[in-house]
């Protein structure tokens, strides 16, 4: 049962109980008053002497003093004396006198008779039952007051009570409106004060909540590097196409950032982030002048834009204002390139996939056109050279025109005792004399099983620069590829070369990555072997990178090993890589094999890797790479 219900129960009952009170305590005025009456008649003959002979002349006796309702009087001997007269019960009494019955009989003898009466009573009975009214009516009438302005305040209650249920519905679904104070006033303000600190504690908890899932839509949406729109949002527009008015058009721009992955190796992570957001600085320069252009970052060296309501010859302006900026920023970073850009068209109607590969092959094409070149491709006839095709073309071209340069950047002993070496770069171009990016070249020769040729002419090239130029003095070590050491028919081929020129093979270092040579031991140690027995050195690059045990240095036992850049960025605040760095050390040192860290871009980086008793370094702190310059003998 509701409150409201209980109470309104609770009121009747106590008004019922006050009217059964004033009912019985009206009864009992009322036989009090009639007993009091009866008194009085009964005190008449006690003191009156009455010497009537007949009924008629006693009852005229007896009116002077009292009332009947009802009077009888017989007399003994004569019959003619008797009299009655009025009604034992009243003929007329309203329903509520019947609550106050009242009988006042008396019978007894006198003067020879019989006299049996019952007093007059209605007036007492009238009195009652009419005070009883007036007091029911008082007292009910306070009952309805009382009721219906209890009604009333539980009604204002309610509607407070429904109002603060609303609200705090509503700020469950986060509407924070304007609380109304009137409306929870007096006894209701502590609910209203209430609701006002849970509205502002939610909404504060709602506007922390709202900037975190705008934290975690930007990492999901958005590329935290670039600030470009990511791959799942690339994606989406790719899908949209279907959804486009027939007259949509545009352009879609493919950008590969080619130098990622050697900026990330020689400089650390945090180079090549930089590297990526400049790249997105020079994107967002050349798009400046088309408004309605949309960039995404959709892999990690990759970029796409659309520019809409464009046809293919329009988008000549955006590719040379793009090729310029990569250009100007390519004379501060000093690599071989910055990005290469395929430009495609596209329309309402066109599959996701054909317009990806397209735009693929139009990226792989520039990147055989030299250092931050573009191409446009409109559509795939099926008779044009592209793609890997077009790369394979392309190595095989400059393998047979040998098109390969190097660039050398020394390594800085610690100790006066330790001898190094000088590192070579190669560097291929295309028939244009246009650099090609380095890392894509080894990559897609890999791909088409034309490494080893690719190996044998850096090392071809080398021997013959390294004979030719007298002015190259000391050692050098050049890079070759862990899947050709792997080759028994590459090992075997090299050594022949370097019997032929052992005194050039004393001053080669032959360099290849950890990763590749723990891949097969076995291997790995008979090429350290070989070279050993030739009197060239083998260094291990990118040292760290992978699973690193003692049986590698026990096994394979190479000169020198190379610590990944990684290690040495920030190395004066990193404990765990100071760790590492000396565990190296020290186990090289008992092995008699030299450490070298690369990567070195900072004072502060060099003092604390020649405190840790490093034996060389290497990084654009200590040398930049600089071309060869290649002297004809006199």
């Amino acid at each position: 049962m509701s409150l409201s219900r209980l109470f309104q129960a609770f009121l009747f009952i106590l008004f019922a109980g006050i009217t059964s009170l004033v009912y019985l305590d009206s009864k009992d005025s009322l036989q009090e008053k009639a007993q009091q009456r009866l008194a009085s008649y009964q005190a008449v003959f006690d003191h009156t002497t009455f010497s009537a002979k007949d009924g008629k002349t006693l009852l005229a006796q007896l009116n002077k003093h009292i009332s009947f309702q009802f009077f009888q009087y017989i007399h003994n001997d004569d019959s003619s004396f008797n009299l009655t007269q009025g009604t034992l019960y009243p003929e007329k009494q309203t329903p509520l006198e019947h609550l106050f019955p009242v009988d006042l009989p008396d019978t007894r003898d006198i003067s020879k008779g019989r006299l049996q009466v019952k007093l007059y009573a209605d007036d007492l009975i009238g009195h009652t039952a009419n005070r009883f009214i007036q007091i029911l009516l008082v007292l009910w009438l306070s009952y309805l007051s009382i009721a219906v302005f209890y009604l009333l305040v539980m009604a204002r209650f309610k509607r407070s009570i429904k109002y603060a249920a609303s609200y705090i519905e509503s700020l469950s679904s986060q509407s924070f409106d304007a609380l109304a104070s009137s409306k929870l006033s007096f006894e209701l303000h502590p609910l209203a004060e209430a609701l006002e600190k849970c509205k502002l504690a939610l909404k504060y908890s709602s506007d922390e909540t709202a900037q975190e899932n705008d934290k975690l839509k930007r990492v999901a949406f958005q590329d935290a590097i670039t600030g470009f729109e990511t791959r799942i949002k690339f994606t989406q527009k790719l899908e949209s196409f279907s959804s486009l008015g027939k007259e949509q058009i545009g352009l879609l721009a493919m950008i590969k950032a080619s130098e990622l992955g050697p900026i990330n190796q020689n400089h650390g992570r945090s180079a090549g982030d930089d590297y990526l957001a400049k790249i997105a600085n020079c994107i967002r320069k050349a798009v400046s002048k088309y408004p309605n252009s949309q960039c995404y970052r959709i892999s990690t060296a990759d970029f796409a834009v659309f520019i809409p309501d464009l046809i293919l010859k329009d988008g000549i302006p955006f590719l040379e204002s793009l090729k310029s900026l990569f250009d100007e920023y390519q004379q501060t970073l000093e690599t071989d390139s910055i990005a290469h850009v395929g430009l495609v068209p596209y329309r309402h109607d066109c599959e996701p996939m054909n317009l990806l590969t397209l735009s693929d092959t139009a990226v792989s094409i520039a990147q055989t056109l030299g250092p931050n070149c573009f191409h446009m491709q409109d559509k795939l006839n099926g008779d044009e050279v592209y793609g890997d095709t077009r790369w394979k073309l392309a190595i095989e071209d400059l393998i047979r025109r040998r098109a390969i340069k190097f660039y050398q950047q020394p390594i800085q002993p610690c100790r006066t005792e330790v001898k190094v070496y000088k590192e070579l770069f190669s560097r291929f171009y295309n028939s244009e004399g246009k650099f090609l990016p380095t890392a894509t070249v080894i990559a897609m020769a890999e791909r088409h099983g034309m490494i080893l040729e690719l190996d044998k002419l850096i090392v071809m090239n080398t021997l013959k620069i390294l004979m030719d130029t007298p002015a190259l003095e000391g050692a050098y070590g050049i890079n070759i590829s862990s899947s050709s050491i792997m080759q028994e028919s590459f090992v075997a081929w090299l050594k022949d070369q370097l019997i032929k020129k052992r005194h050039i093979a004393a001053r080669l270092v032959f360099e290849t990555n950890e990763a590749g040579m723990q891949s097969n031991l076995a291997a790995s140690y008979k090429f350290v072997q070989v070279m050993h027995s030739v009197g060239a050195r083998v260094s291990v690059e990118h040292f760290g990178m992978g699973f690193t045990s003692f049986k590698f240095f026990r096994e394979v036992r190479p000169d020198f090993i190379k610590l990944d850049g990684t290690y040495t960025e920030s190395i004066e605040k990193d404990t765990n890589n100071m760790f590492f760095i000396k565990m190296i050390v020290d186990i090289s040192r008992r092995l008699g094999i030299r450490v070298i860290a690369t990567s070195v871009e900072r004072q502060e980086e060099k003092l604390t890797l020649e405190k840790m008793l490093i034996d060389g370094l290497q990084g654009y702190y200590i040398a930049q790479p600089q071309a060869i310059q290649v002297l004809e003998p006199k």
